[in-house]
């Protein structure tokens, strides 16, 4: 009885919210995609406020030059560009200087020793002229009509605290690569506009947001211990009764890992962030005037529940390869059988749909589904290895530790 407990739960936990992030992925592209305006035709605004532009970065001098080259062709008609030098030490400060020299709207800030990402965006923000703030990393590429459509949501409503974007893959020559074009369409984007739809997000895309600079300064900006920013960051406003929007029309073009290492570590932090979040805040939550964030708890939380049942699972299985167990316990095999042939289809169905819709971004993305036949299996084990992994990890962290940069691996271009 138990163990039939365990394996159904193991099997349909992905079903369920396969079938959670389809219904509502499709309830929110019918709502608000379908008949949306193109991307090169964003929403007229009354008026354009000023747009400050965030840049963070450490060690970014192959990539800074591309990343400002972006933000110069913004087709929105006022915004200035903050680049902070979180203490880098190649040559990503002269670079700044030098750009900053050529284009009157690039401000560089320089700070003499690597404080993480958080307080980068901190100083970033102190600095701004605007009330508006949009965020991207030193190494991707902004759509030149994402800041349109991120400002248009925050001047839509005095509530709106944040706003996340859509980040699309540009590194795609390797099976990693084209994985994670499939991954961020039909996993990610899916998503967010499930939560959205439902809700409240988990996160924003730290690589690509907008925020208002009042919600920030209510909640104390960016919280610089804290591994994944954008994750805390998320939950704070939204614990503030702020609103956050996705907007899939706000392209950034990113890097990602394309080695099983670079993506493993990756992964790794963005798992140990959700885990340092839940231990700071989770516990706030029960009030009923954060009622609207106990889905976004209660689907991590049945996550973490599903990693620890299939722990269980392999425990048993190689329990049972050394010495008798009782019936009852006995795993005779990890193998799936039906059951796998039932989830991959119905993960196969999921990525069909997203493809579909992101079409709309990507013209020629359906190519890449040949590949995604591989990914329900990855996905799963990636998200149930580092999710057993950052657990203890967290438990352990030194409270208050900085979260500084390490430079990540930006795969093959």
């Amino acid at each position: 009885m138990v163990l039939e407990l365990l394996f159904s739960f193991a099997f349909f936990y992905p079903v369920a919210m396969s079938f959670f992030w389809v219904v509502g992925g499709l309830y929110y592209y019918l709502r608000r995609e379908r008949n949306a305006p193109p991307r090169d035709q964003p929403p007229p605004l009354a008026e354009s406020p000023m747009v400050s532009i965030l840049v963070p970065c450490h060690n970014e001098s192959a990539n800074i030059g591309e990343t400002i080259a972006s933000l110069l062709a913004q087709r929105y008609p006022h915004f200035e560009i903050i680049a902070v030098n979180d203490g880098s030490d190649d040559d990503t400060g002269p670079k700044l200087d030098a750009l900053a020299e050529q284009h009157p709207q690039v401000r560089a800030i320089h700070l003499d020793r690597n404080l993480g990402k958080a307080n980068a965006l901190r100083m970033g923000a102190l600095a701004a002229r605007s009330e508006y703030l949009v965020c991207i990393d030193g190494d991707a590429l902004l759509d030149p009509h994402a800041c349109h459509w991120m400002a248009w949501h925050l001047c839509s409503g005095p509530r709106v605290g944040a706003v996340t974007g859509n980040p699309r893959i540009r590194n795609r020559s390797t099976l990693l690569g084209k994985l994670q074009v499939g991954e961020f369409s039909s996993i990610i984007g899916m998503i967010k506009r499930a939560q959205r739809s439902y809700g409240r997000l988990f996160t924003i895309s730290g690589v690509v947001s907008a925020f208002r600079k009042t919600a920030l300064h209510q909640v104390g900006y960016w919280s610089d211990d804290m591994v994944t920013e954008d994750i805390d960051i998320s939950w704070r406003l939204q614990m503030n009764h702020w609103d956050i929007r996705y907007e899939p029309n706000a392209l950034a073009w990113i890097l990602m890992p394309e080695t099983l290492r670079g993506l493993w570590k990756q992964r790794l932090r963005w798992a140990q962030g959700g885990v340092e979040v839940l231990l700071r805040h989770g516990l706030k939550l029960f009030t009923w005037r954060r009622r609207r964030m106990w889905g976004v708890m209660a689907e991590y939380l049945l996550s973490l529940l599903w990693a620890t049942v299939m722990l269980a699972i392999i425990v048993l299985w190689l329990a049972g390869m050394v010495f008798p167990l009782p019936p009852a316990l006995r795993v005779d095999g990890l193998v799936p059988g039906w059951h796998g042939l039932v989830l991959a289809l119905i993960c196969l169905l999921q990525f069909a749909v997203a493809l579909l819709i992101d079409r709309r971004y990507e013209a020629k993305i359906g190519r890449y589904y040949y590949w995604m036949i591989w990914y329900p299996a990855a996905y799963w084990l990636l998200s149930l290895a580092t999710t057993l992994t950052a657990v203890p990890k967290t438990l352990l962290k030194r409270r208050g530790q900085l979260a500084v940069w390490t430079s990540p691996d930006r795969g093959y271009r």
